[in-house]
C-alpha cells in the first residue's frame, strides 16, 4: 500500500525546513516546556517503517525501523534520538540513497524499500551517542548532496518499563481464572518515542508510519490504523499484524497495544470477538477494549465516546480524519494522564467509567488538536493546551447535563490564578505551577473573545485555524490570527484591534489587571482606569506602571439587566484611563466584566457597592443577577477589601445577601474568605466575633440542606452540605461538635483501634480542636503506634490534624514535647518538618510554637544545630506568622535576644521581621473596621458572641 506522490510532495513542503521569523506571541522565552537540544535540520524524514516485537515476559523488545530521508542541505551527518535505554546495533545500521551520487534531484519518496531505483549503500565512518541530548549521530565517510533523498535501515532492542506508564511499558494483572497476563502499551507524549525506536522525535516532522506487530496469537495487537495483513511468525505460536499506512503524524501520535483483550464495537457488524451495539452515523469505527472481566463495565462509556465524538466533529466542522478510533481501558495505567496517541487513547479503567464525560471528550479533543495538526515545538504546547481544554468545557457543558459542575469551572480556575498572579512573586519556583496557571490563564482568553466577539465569530475562527493545518504544525499564535480574520470577516473586531494583541497582553504577563470604576453621578459619566492586581502586601512589585491589558469593557446597568449581550461598550487598548459617557443614572448601580467575562475584578466607588448590596437583599434582585454575577461581585469585593484597595465594612455589607441565597456558586466564594479572613484575624479579639458571625451565616443554611443527602440533588448541593458542615464545624458549632465526637467515640471503643481508622476524615479534625484530652490523647497514641503494613497517608493525616487543629495550646506544647524533648523515636525528622508546617494555620499554633522555642532555646537549638533545614524551618514557623504589633513585639524582642545565635536562619528571622510589619499596617487598618462592622450586626441581631 502506497501513499499517492501528490501527498508526499505536499508533505515535504510542508516540512522543508526554513527560517522562522520570531511570532508575536512568543512562548519560547515564556514558556520553556522541554529543554530539549534541537536536531540539526539538514535532513528530514519522510516516512517510517516500524517492526516491534515485545516480549512481555522477558520484559524486552526488539525491533527494526527503516526510515525515508530526505537532504535539504549537504552534510555528511545523520543525527536523529535514540534513548540510552535503547541498544542499537551499528554493526547492523545501513544508509542508502536511492539516486546514487546525490546530483539527481526527485520530488518524492514512494517506498523505503523500492526496487525500482537502485539503492547505493553509503560508507559509514563512525556512529556516535550523546546521552544527555538522546542523540545518535552517523557520520558518513562522504557529504550527501541537497535534496538527494535515501533511507537508514536500524536494528535496535529495549528494555519495557515496569511501574511507569512510559515509553513502551508492559502491566501485569490477573485474569478471572487467576493467572497472570501481562500487556503491552506505549505512551510516548512529550517525547519518548526514542524509548522505543530511533527517531527524529520533534513535533514538527511529521510523516506516514507503516508499523508492524509480533505478538502471541493469544492476544491482540491495536495500533493507529485498522490492521491491514497478518502472516505467520517465525516462532511457534506467535503472529504478525501489519497495519495500514498512517496519514503524516508526529512521533508522539505513535501507539501500540498488545494484550489479550476484547473489543465492543459501537458501528460496524459482528465479527468474532466483537459485540455489535446500536448504529450510529458516525463514519468511523468506533471501538471499547478491555480485559474479558471489566469488558461489560466500560460498554456504557461506548456511548458517551461517540456523542462527544459527534459534537466534536460539529465543533471542528470537520469529520474525524481516521477510518477507526479505539479506546483501551488498561488495568494498572500508572500515567497522570491517558495516552492519547492518533487513533488509538489509553485510559486507565475507572477513566472511562467515571462520571461525566469531561475526561473523554478531553482526549478526544486531542485527536484533531495535537494529533491531526501538532504544535511546531514544545513551547506551543501551552496554546494546544489551552485550547485543548477551553474546547473540551465548551462541548461538555453542550452535551451534558449542567448538573455536571467541573468543579465550578470557571470560578475555581478564576479564584486559583487571581491568588497566584495577585502575588509579590507568582509561582516562586514552582515551574509547574506557573505552566498549570499560565495554560488556566489563557483558557480563559479564549473564553473571554467567545463572550466579546461572539460565539460564531471564534467557532469559526478555530474551524479556519483546524481547516487550514490538517496533517501539519501551528504556532502558538496562529490561533488567534485565524480567530482574528473570522472577526475581520463577520465585522466584530475593527481593524484597530486584532485577537493577536488582545492575547499576548494577557499571555505574556505573569500578572492580571484590576480595574477601577470610579462613576460621576452628576454627568452619568464613569472613569475606568486599568492597573495590577496586587493582593499581598507591600504592593511593590517593579515596573507595575508599565503592565497594560486589552480589556474589554462590557458593562450592565440597573434598568437594563440584560446578560446575554457582552459586546464590550469599548475596549481599553494597553490604555491606563478611558472616560465612558451615560452609564446609568444616578439612583441605579452598574457592573463591569459580568458573568466574569474577563480575568479580573472590578473594583467601584463606595455608593455603587452599597446599591448593589441593597439590590441583592431583595428577592427580585437576586432572581435579576444570574448566580455566577453574584459570585464574582463576593469575591471581587472581599478580595478587594484584602488587597487594602476597599473597606471592609463595604465587602461585609456583601456578604449580607448570603442569609438568603441558595445557589451553590454564589457560596463559593465566601468559604475562602472564611479561610483567608479567619486565618489572618485569629490572633486578635475580633475572631470570636467573626466565629460567631460565621455560625450565624452558616446554620441556616446547614438546617435547610440537612445533614444527608436526598436523592436526585444536584452535585453542586452536595458539595455545598460538606462545605456548611466544615467550616461550621471549625467555627464551633455545637451540633457539629457532637456528630464529630460521637462518630469518633466508636473508633474508641474499638477493640484494636491500631487496625483501622472508621472515622471520616471530616470528624477528625472537629475533634481534636473542640474536642476533650481524652479524645486527643487517643489520637496521639494511635500516630505513636501506627502499624508499618497500614497505608502511611492515614498516619500522616493524623499527625497533620493532632498538630494543626487544636484550639488548646496544651496540645500543641504536649506533641511539642514528645517529639523535640522526649525524643520519641517513633517521630522522624519528616514528621517533624510536618508538624512545624501545621503549626504555621492558627494563631494558637504559632504562638504556643514560639513560647515553646523561646523556653527551650538552648535544648532546641543543640538538637537541631546539625539539621539546618528543620532549624530553619522551626525559626520560619515559629516567628513568620504574626500580624499584630504585640507579635512583632515578641519576635523583635527574641531577635535582640539571641542576636548572632540564629545561625543558618539569620535571614529567617529577619525576612520575618519584615513580613510581620507589613501584616502589622493590615491589621492596624483593617481590624477596627471589621470589628466596627460585626459589633453593629450582632448588635442590630441581638447576637451575644460565644467562643464554642
Amino acid at each position: 500500500m502506497q501513499l499517492t506522490s501528490t501527498v508526499l510532495i505536499l508533505f515535504l513542503l510542508v516540512f522543508k525546513i526554513r527560517a522562522v521569523t520570531k511570532r508575536s506571541i512568543d512562548l519560547i522565552e515564556t514558556h520553556n516546556l522541554i529543554s530539549d537540544t534541537r536536531l540539526p535540520h539538514d535532513i528530514a524524514p519522510t516516512s517510517y517503517k516500524l517492526v516491534l516485537s515485545p516480549y512481555p515476559f522477558n520484559g524486552t523488545f526488539s525491533g527494526q525501523v527503516i526510515i525515508g530521508l530526505v537532504w535539504q542541505e549537504e552534510t555528511n551527518k545523520i543525527v536523529l534520538h535514540a534513548h540510552e535505554s535503547l541498544t542499537v546495533f551499528h554493526d547492523s545500521t545501513t544508509v542508502k540513497l536511492i539516486n546514487g551520487d546525490g546530483n539527481e534531484s526527485v520530488e518524492y519518496f514512494e517506498d523505503d524499500n523500492s526496487n525500482e531505483t537502485p539503492a547505493i549503500t553509503q560508507v559509514i565512518k563512525v556512529i556516535s551517542t550523546e546521552k544527555t541530548k538522546s542523540f545518535y549521530t552517523i557520520t558518513l565517510e562522504k557529504p550527501v548532496k541537497n535534496k538527494s533523498r535515501g533511507f537508514i535501515e536500524i536494528f535496535f532492542t529495549g528494555i519495557l518499563v515496569d511501574n511507569r506508564s512510559e515509553g513502551m511499558f508492559r502491566i501485569s494483572y490477573v485474569d478471572n481464572d487467576g493467572l497472570d497476563n501481562w500487556i503491552i502499551g506505549t505512551n510516548f507524549r512529550p517525547n519518548r518515542a526514542r524509548m522505543a525506536f530511533p527517531c527524529f522525535d520533534e513535533p514538527a516532522y511529521k510523516v506516514p508510519f507503516n508499523i508492524s506487530v509480533a505478538h502471541h496469537k493469544s492476544t491482540n495487537a491495536i495500533s493507529n490504523m485498522p490492521p491491514l495483513a497478518m502472516d505467520e511468525h517465525d516462532d511457534p505460536g506467535w503472529m504478525w499484524t501489519h497495519f495500514s499506512i498512517t496519514p503524516p503524524m508526529s512521533t508522539f501520535s505513535v501507539g501500540v497495544v498488545v494484550g489479550s483483550l476484547k473489543r465492543i464495537i459501537y458501528n460496524i457488524s459482528k465479527t468474532d470477538d466483537l459485540v455489535f451495539l446500536t448504529p450510529s452515523p458516525l463514519d468511523v469505527s468506533l471501538g471499547v477494549w478491555g480485559t474479558i472481566q471489566y469488558l461489560p463495565e466500560i460498554e456504557k462509556s461506548l456511548e458517551k465516546i461517540a456523542t462527544s465524538l459527534r459534537a466534536l466533529q460539529e465543533f471542528w466542522s470537520l469529520p474525524y480524519p481516521l477510518p477507526k478510533l479505539d479506546c483501551v481501558a488498561l488495568p494498572y495505567y500508572h500515567s497522570s494522564r491517558p495516552s492519547d496517541s492518533w487513533g488509538l487513547i489509553m485510559f486507565k479503567e475507572n477513566e472511562l467509567t467515571a462520571k461525566g464525560s469531561w475526561q473523554i471528550t478531553h482526549e478526544l479533543v486531542y485527536q484533531w488538536l495535537g494529533n491531526w495538526a501538532s504544535p511546531y515545538w514544545w513551547t506551543d504546547a501551552h496554546i494546544n493546551n489551552a485550547l485543548a481544554r477551553y474546547v473540551t468545557t465548551y462541548i461538555t457543558l453542550k452535551i451534558t447535563d449542567h448538573n455536571e459542575t467541573f468543579h465550578n469551572w470557571p470560578m475555581t480556575m478564576l479564584y486559583s490564578i487571581y491568588y497566584e498572579f495577585s502575588k509579590r512573586y507568582p509561582h516562586g519556583k514552582a515551574t509547574a505551577i506557573k505552566q498549570d496557571s499560565g495554560s488556566a490563564k489563557t483558557e480563559l482568553v479564549f473564553r473571554m473573545l467567545n463572550y466579546t466577539l461572539g460565539e460564531h465569530t471564534v467557532i469559526h475562527g478555530l474551524q479556519r485555524f483546524m481547516s487550514e493545518r490538517q496533517y501539519s504544525t501551528f504556532f502558538g499564535d496562529d490561533t488567534w490570527a485565524s480567530i482574528t480574520d473570522q472577526a475581520r470577516f463577520d465585522k466584530t473586531l475593527d481593524d484597530t484591534i486584532s485577537a493577536t494583541d488582545i492575547a499576548a497582553s494577557w499571555i505574556l504577563k505573569d500578572r492580571l489587571p484590576v480595574v477601577d470604576v470610579e462613576r460621576n453621578y452628576g454627568d452619568g459619566s464613569a472613569n475606568i482606569t486599568q492597573k495590577v492586581y496586587l493582593r499581598e502586601r507591600p504592593h511593590d512589585v517593579p515596573d507595575q506602571e508599565k503592565f497594560l491589558w486589552w480589556i474589554p469593557i462590557v458593562m450592565v446597568n440597573q434598568s437594563n439587566l440584560d446578560f446575554t449581550k457582552f459586546t464590550p461598550v469599548k475596549w481599553m487598548k494597553r490604555e491606563r484611563e478611558v472616560r465612558i459617557e451615560n452609564v446609568a443614572k444616578s439612583d441605579e448601580f452598574i457592573i463591569v466584566n459580568p458573568e466574569e467575562i474577563g480575568p479580573f475584578p472590578v473594583n467601584y466607588d463606595c455608593k455603587n457597592w452599597n446599591m448593589l448590596a441593597r439590590f441583592l437583599l431583595t428577592n427580585d434582585g437576586r432572581k435579576k443577577i444570574p448566580v455566577n454575577t453574584r459570585a464574582k461581585l463576593l469575591h471581587d469585593a472581599w478580595n478587594l477589601a484584602y488587597a487594602g484597595d476597599l473597606s471592609f465594612g463595604t465587602a461585609l455589607n456583601m456578604t449580607l445577601f448570603l442569609q438568603h441565597e441558595r445557589e451553590h456558586l454564589a457560596w463559593y466564594p465566601i468559604f475562602t474568605m472564611i479561610d483567608h479572613i479567619g486565618r489572618h484575624i485569629d490572633s486578635s479579639e475580633v475572631h470570636a466575633k467573626f466565629q460567631t458571625y460565621v455560625r450565624l451565616l452558616l446554620t441556616p443554611l446547614y438546617e435547610e440542606l440537612g445533614n444527608e443527602p436526598v436523592d436526585g440533588e444536584s452535585e453542586g448541593t452536595t458539595q455545598l452540605r460538606e462545605s456548611v458542615k466544615v467550616f461550621l464545624c471549625q467555627a464551633g458549632y455545637k451540633p457539629c461538635i457532637k456528630e464529630a465526637q460521637e462518630a469518633f467515640h466508636k473508633w474508641m471503643k474499638a477493640e484494636s483501634p491500631d487496625e483501622g481508622n472508621p472515622v471520616q476524615n471530616r470528624y477528625i479534625c472537629p475533634v481534636f480542636k473542640w474536642g476533650t484530652k481524652q479524645e486527643w490523647e487517643f489520637g496521639l497514641q494511635r500516630v505513636i503506634n501506627f502499624p508499618a503494613e497500614r497505608k502511611q497517608n492515614e498516619r500522616t493525616y493524623l499527625l497533620k490534624t493532632l498538630a494543626g487543629c487544636p484550639a488548646d495550646p496544651w496540645k500543641v506544647e504536649k506533641i511539642l514535647n514528645v517529639t523535640i524533648m522526649e525524643n520519641n523515636g517513633n517521630f522522624t525528622d519528616n514528621d517533624i518538618y510536618l508538624i512545624f508546617s501545621m503549626l504555621t494555620g492558627s494563631s494558637n499554633g504559632y504562638t504556643t510554637l514560639f513560647n515553646f522555642l523561646n523556653t527551650y532555646w538552648d535544648t532546641i537549638k543543640t538538637r537541631f544545630e546539625t539539621k539546618p533545614q528543620l532549624w530553619n524551618a522551626l525559626i520560619n514557623s515559629a516567628t513568620s506568622v504574626f500580624k499584630t504589633q504585640e507579635g512583632l513585639d515578641m519576635v523583635s524582642k527574641l531577635y535582640v535576644e539571641k542576636q548572632g545565635d540564629f545561625g543558618t536562619a539569620d535571614f529567617v528571622i529577619e525576612k520575618s521581621l519584615k513580613n510581620i510589619k507589613e501584616e502589622t499596617k493590615w491589621s492596624d487598618e483593617n481590624l477596627p473596621v471589621i470589628e466596627l462592622w460585626l459589633d453593629k450586626y450582632l448588635k442590630d441581631n441581638n447576637v451575644t458572641v460565644d467562643a464554642s
